[in-house]
Parts: C-alpha cells; sequence; structure tokens
C-alpha cells in the first residue's frame, strides 16, 4: 500500500480549501446588472387605463427569475452571515478571556505605560491588532470571495486588501483614544458610567460627521467636481430649490470597487458635500439620478443625520445600562478565572464588546425600523421634488439585483433598514396614478435626453 506523508495531505487539503474559495471567482457570474437607461415597460405607461397594480407587476417582472433568484440568495445569506459572525466573535472572545491573553495583554501595557488612560489606550492598540488577524479569514470571505461571488465587487485582492489596511491605519488613530475616553468614564462615573459614556459617543459621532467627508473619505476614493453639463445643471437646481448649502457636485470613482451605485449628500457644520458615484453616473439615465439625488437632499432637508444621532444615542445607552448590569455579574462570576478585576480594567474589553454584539443582534429589528422609516420618509420626499416616477422604479429594480425584491411582511421588520423595492416600486406607480388624476404630469412620462 503506498503511504502518504503528512506534509501531502496538509498540501491537499491547502488546495481544497484554497478551490473552494476561488470558484466563486472563476464561476461564470449571471448576468447582475440591468441595461443602462430608463425603464418604462408598456404596462407602466402614464395613460386613461394606467393600473398602479398592473404597473407595479410589469416593473417587477423585467427582473429575470434568475437575477431575483440570485439577489434572494446573496441578502438571504446575509441574515445567516450575521450569525456566524456573532458565533465567531463569541469563540474568539472566549479564547482571548480563557487563555489568558487578554489578561496579559493588559500587564504588557501597565509595564509600559504609567498611567490608566495610557495603559488603557495601549490595551485597545494590543486588541485591534490581535482582532485584525483572527478576524481576517471570516473577513476576507465577508468582504471579499462574497462580494466577488454575486458579481457585486471590481476590486483585485490586492487592491481591497490594501484599503482593509487603511482602515485599520484609522482604527488604531481613532478607536483607542475613544475606548481609553469611555474607560475613564467608568472610573470617574462609577455606577453612572453608562450615562457619560452615550454622551461620549455621541460628541465623538458628531466629530466624525464633520471630518469624514474632507478627512477619511478622500483616504478611499477620488473625488472630483462633476464637468458642467445637463447633470451638474440639474442636481445643482434641485439643491436650490431645496436649501442645501452647496455649490458643486462630485463624482466618486467607486466603479473600480463596486459595482453598486450611490450617493450621499454629507456633512456638518459647513462640511456639507454632495456627491454620486461614477456608476450611478454612467450607468442609468438623468431620470434616476434627479431621484437619487432627491433622495439623498431629502435626508439633508428632513434633518435625518440629527435625527438618527439622538435616536441611535438612546439605543446606545440602553445597550450601554444593559452592559453595565451585564458586565458586572459575569466578573463577579468568573473575573478571577479570567484575570479581569473590575469593570474598569481594561482587560474587560473582549467580555464588552460580546455582550454589546448580542445586545445590538437583538436590536436589529429596532435598529432596522429607525433606519427603514427614515428612508421611507427620503423616498417620498425625493418622489415630490424630483417628480420622477418611472425613475425612482428603475432605480429600485437597479437595487433590488443584490436586495431581495419582494420580502414577508416579518421578515421586511425584522432586516430590513431601506424599503422593499416591492415597496418603492408601488410607491412610484401609486405616486404616478395619482398625479394622473390631479392633471400634472410626471417628469419622466417621456425619456429625457442628457
Amino acid at each position: 500500500m503506498k503511504r502518504t506523508c503528512p506534509q501531502s495531505k496538509v498540501l491537499k487539503l491547502a488546495s481544497l480549501i484554497l478551490l473552494l474559495f476561488a470558484m466563486p471567482l472563476f464561476a461564470a457570474p449571471a448576468q447582475r446588472e440591468l441595461p443602462p437607461g430608463l425603464i418604462v415597460p408598456e404596462a407602466a405607461k402614464a395613460g386613461p387605463n394606467f393600473d398602479a397594480e398592473r404597473a407595479t407587476e410589469a416593473y417587477l417582472s423585467v427582473l429575470s427569475g434568475e437575477q431575483r433568484a440570485k439577489s434572494d440568495a446573496y441578502y438571504e445569506g446575509g441574515y445567516w452571515l450575521q450569525l456566524w459572525e456573532l458565533l465567531y466573535l463569541f469563540v474568539l472572545v472566549m479564547i482571548l478571556l480563557a487563555t489568558g491573553v487578554s489578561r496579559r495583554m493588559r500587564e504588557l501595557a501597565q509595564r509600559i505605560a504609567k498611567t490608566p488612560f495610557l495603559v488603557t489606550m495601549l490595551y485597545v492598540v494590543f486588541w485591534i491588532a490581535v482582532m485584525f488577524v483572527l478576524d481576517l479569514p471570516l473577513d476576507i470571505y465577508r468582504n471579499f470571495f462574497r462580494e466577488h461571488q454575486y458579481g457585486l465587487s471590481n476590486q483585485t485582492f490586492g487592491a481591497w486588501f490594501g484599503e482593509r489596511l487603511i482602515a485599520l491605519g484609522l482604527e488604531f488613530l481613532f478607536v483607542p483614544l475613544l475606548i481609553a475616553v469611555l474607560y475613564w468614564a467608568i472610573r470617574r462615573a462609577g455606577a453612572r458610567w453608562w450615562v457619560w459614556a452615550s454622551a461620549i459617543v455621541l460628541v465623538f459621532a458628531i466629530i466624525l460627521g464633520v471630518i469624514a467627508p474632507v478627512v477619511v473619505s478622500p483616504l478611499f476614493n477620488e473625488y472630483k467636481p462633476l464637468p458642467p453639463g445637463r447633470v451638474r445643471d440639474e442636481v445643482l437646481s434641485l439643491a436650490r430649490a431645496n436649501r442645501i448649502p452647496a455649490k458643486d457636485v462630485y463624482v466618486v470613482d467607486q466603479s473600480r470597487q463596486t459595482t453598486r451605485i450611490s450617493a450621499n449628500v454629507q456633512g456638518l457644520f459647513g462640511t456639507t458635500r454632495i456627491s454620486l458615484n461614477d456608476n450611478l453616473l454612467k450607468r442609468t439615465s438623468l431620470e434616476e439620478i434627479r431621484l437619487v439625488m432627491a433622495h439623498e437632499m431629502g435626508h439633508y432637508v428632513l434633518n435625518h443625520s440629527w435625527r438618527l444621532l439622538i435616536y441611535m444615542t438612546l439605543l446606545i445607552t440602553v445597550a450601554f445600562f444593559v452592559l453595565h448590569l451585564s458586565l458586572d455579574g459575569a466578573i463577579a462570576r468568573w473575573g478571577a478565572r479570567w484575570g479581569i478585576t473590575d469593570r474598569a480594567d481594561p482587560a474587560s474589553l473582549p467580555l464588552a464588546v460580546l455582550i454589546l454584539a448580542v445586545f445590538m443582534t437583538v436590536a436589529t429589528p429596532v435598529l432596522a425600523t429607525i433606519v427603514r422609516t427614515s428612508e421611507a420618509e427620503a423616498d417620498a420626499f425625493a418622489i415630490n421634488a424630483a417628480r420622477e416616477p418611472h425613475g425612482f422604479a428603475t432605480v429600485a429594480l437597479r437595487l433590488s439585483t443584490y436586495r431581495k425584491l419582494k420580502p414577508g411582511p416579518i421578515e421586511e421588520v425584522i432586516f430590513y433598514d431601506h424599503p422593499s423595492g416591492y415597496d418603492r416600486v408601488h410607491r412610484a406607480m401609486t405616486w404616478l396614478a395619482e398625479n394622473q388624476v390631479s392633471g400634472e404630469p410626471a417628469r419622466s412620462a417621456q425619456t429625457t435626453p442628457r
């Protein structure tokens, strides 16, 4: 009998694993994207016999069964991915605590730094580095292989990993300071630390909202002024009509990273910037661009940034209170075994992160509903500001190439942080039906040339 050396077995296993990961990259992807230009099915055209329900079904039928199956699989796979990420985090945290790695990182930080604040910062630097390495396999699958498998990424592995290193650098720059300030609040405020912590997170979020558009975003993409033309004129006209304090429009080169379309109006205290990615500019119609930009302007006009900041702060306050109750109980029971002295011990950070992750997973329906409500309001603003029902419906179909088009009602409440594609198409066609009655035609009843 022929014997196989252990090294050969290891090499074969490694080759098999590599092949399984690489297969999605070599497989011929299904047609994901809709063709460029506005889509207006015959049954959705304005006229005396127009019916919103029939028009909605006509739009839904534009996507092939293969496209819908692919988008359903991607979106539903995300549900399971959330669960596996939580279980994976649980395993990593238990390893760090049970083996004493967390305790030893704190002891090393104490030998290097002398003040509790600097000890905490140094511990967090160690924690970020360790978690980056341990989480890397799942990170690669989640954000690189899976995105290629579903035809949503244009990046090489080198480009993707380079951006991941930039993100890691930003984590090293901002996260240790934030966590050190939170642990300072724990030491200073005692049992009321969770109130102080919520206020600290709010302040950090505001600061990030100011600096992100001008400091962070340009690290990953190039922002160039949109050249003069019909698109720029239309976007700036919408901005002036809705009192958006921006005098230019920027194009972001996101096509080198993703196939998705996107845009935003972001910034606080004079840093407001209107931008759209080059996928939106190159692959869609003027009607769609007007609708998308009106949606993003709706977030600005309706003060969604501030409202969401308040809602999220309230949710985080509850999360910190739950953490306060749970962390003390866990340390009382297992702290001696793990080498954790009290809640102010930075070695407790892995446990705190795990408790917060469990809370946010349980609170997924609350978080999704908060965001989905704001998105629905921005949709309503957009269709009334842009008056582009067919642009709205076409964009909804484009987004539904990676979002499940028609979820069940419970599924939508629990997981959807945006209105579903079906809801958006139906809303657009209902709007068109109502505006036909009023006698005021929609702009996109006829395709507008650029």
